[in-house]
C-alpha cells in the first residue's frame, strides 16, 4: 500500500491509499485543508480536532445538500415523466376515438354503396 503524505492545516499526515488512489487522496486532502482555513477564518483556532470536525461537517452538509438537489431534480423528472405518459395517453385515447369514427362512417359508405 502505498503512502501519501499531504497537508491540512498546516501540518503534515501520511496516509495509506490504494494504489494509483494517490492523487485522488491528495485532491481530498486539498478540499479539507481548504475548508479548515475556511473554518479557522471564520471562527479563529479552535484546536486541530474540533477544526477538522467542523471542516468535515461543512463537507458533509455540502455533500448532503447535493444528494438533496439530485433528489430534487429526479422528482421534477418524475413529475415531468408522469405528465408526459399522461399526455401520451390522451393523444392514444383521442387517436382511438378518431380511428372508431373513420371506421364508423366507412361501414356507412360501404352500405350505401351495397344497397345502390
Amino acid at each position: 500500500m502505498p503512502l501519501v503524505n499531504v497537508m491540512v492545516n498546516g501540518r503534515a499526515y501520511t496516509i495509506a491509499c490504494d494504489e494509483g488512489e494517490e492523487e485522488h487522496l491528495r485532491q481530498l486532502a486539498d478540499r479539507v485543508d481548504a475548508k479548515a482555513r475556511e473554518v479557522l477564518s471564520s471562527v479563529g483556532q479552535v484546536g486541530d480536532a474540533r477544526l477538522l470536525l467542523m471542516a468535515a461537517i461543512l463537507i458533509a452538509d455540502e455533500h448532503h445538500g447535493g444528494r438533496e438537489d439530485a433528489a430534487d431534480r429526479d422528482a421534477g423528472h418524475v413529475a415531468q415523466q408522469a405528465e408526459l405518459e399522461g399526455r401520451a395517453e390522451a393523444a392514444e385515447t383521442r387517436a382511438v376515438t378518431a380511428l372508431e369514427q373513420v371506421a364508423s362512417r366507412l361501414e356507412q359508405i360501404a352500405a350505401g354503396l351495397a344497397a345502390a
